[in-house]
């Protein structure tokens, strides 16, 4: 029997090709959140076991969405070159930057992370929105002051800045493309953590170079490790990262202690916690 431990995209993609040439293979267990680095119909296929440790990353991911767009808004970056390259010119600044109260901030997914972040908006008086297949439960919609909208595109042009809190999937592979993209108001900041394959990446750049999208921050790419042509790099008005949110001291911590509980339980012969199951013995969770 073998386990295999992985985190989101490194050291490699789990594919079809490489579940097949593990014989003995029976869990895989991601040290994180998300899936998409597994080929998920072939480990159930292979009658395997992938689980995740829900929730560990949450609290983290919220708050670094949080700060990129406050360094968007506020355009943080060009001043603090500005220090590093003995420069000195407010109005350089100033006349891109914007306070956060009073504008309108929607998440693309209201999960986990998009429920925390909008939380976190509340004291800030935006006006809030979140797009999703399923409604937040009515009394913490009211407590957090969110407005549902159930038509995508018809949030987008409302929306001063928009988050992408959607997972990665066949549905959402490519959902912001130029013609999407377009719907967004001109001067709009964008901020993804998510997944970047959610975006067409060719789309962004371009849009972040015509100044359609003001400021496009996030830690995630396509592929991963990002090569070092990818457009993401060279674009104007970029606040990137490698994949770094979900990833503090204290939310390693979180991991470590999921992937040896689920460790201990496993060998004991013990079901994991039931939301973090992605594949049951072959049977999608």
């Amino acid at each position: 029997m073998h386990v295999l431990i992985t985190t989101p995209f490194h050291p490699a993609y789990v594919t079809a090709e490489r579940i097949k040439k593990a014989k003995n293979l029976e869990l895989l267990l991601t040290a994180g959140i998300g899936s998409d680095h597994i080929d998920l119909p072939a480990a159930a296929a292979a009658g395997l076991t992938v689980a995740e440790v829900t929730g560990s990353n949450t609290v983290s991911v919220a708050e670094d969405e949080l700060l990129r767009i406050l360094i968007l808004l506020r355009n943080f970056l060009p001043g603090y070159q500005q220090v590093v390259q003995g420069e000195w010119n407010v109005a350089g600044i100033a006349h891109k930057a914007y306070d956060l109260e009073g504008k309108t901030v929607g998440t693309v997914g209201a999960g986990r992370i998009g429920r925390l972040l909008l939380q976190r908006l509340k004291p800030f008086n935006c006006n809030l929105l979140y797009h999703d297949r399923l409604q937040i439960d009515p009394e913490l919609e009211k407590e957090i002051g969110a407005k549902f909208e159930e038509d995508l595109d018809a949030m987008l042009p409302k929306c001063d800045v928009i988050v992408i809190n959607t997972p990665l999937t066949e549905k959402t592979r490519g959902m912001f493309n130029k013609e999407r993209i377009a719907k967004m108001k001109k001067g709009v900041i964008v901020v993804n953590n998510a997944r970047g394959a959610i975006m067409d990446a060719r789309a962004v750049a371009d849009a972040c170079s015509s100044g359609h999208i003001a400021g496009y921050g996030g830690d995630v790419w396509f592929p991963q490790p990002a090569p070092k042509d990818h457009p993401w790099r060279y674009m104007p008005n970029h606040a990137m990262t490698p994949h770094i949110s979900g990833t503090t001291i204290d939310e390693q911590l979180r991991y470590a202690d999921g992937v040896r509980d689920m460790l201990d339980r496993y060998f004991k012969g013990e079901d994991f916690p039931v939301q973090n199951y992605i594949v049951k013995e072959g049977q999608l969770a």
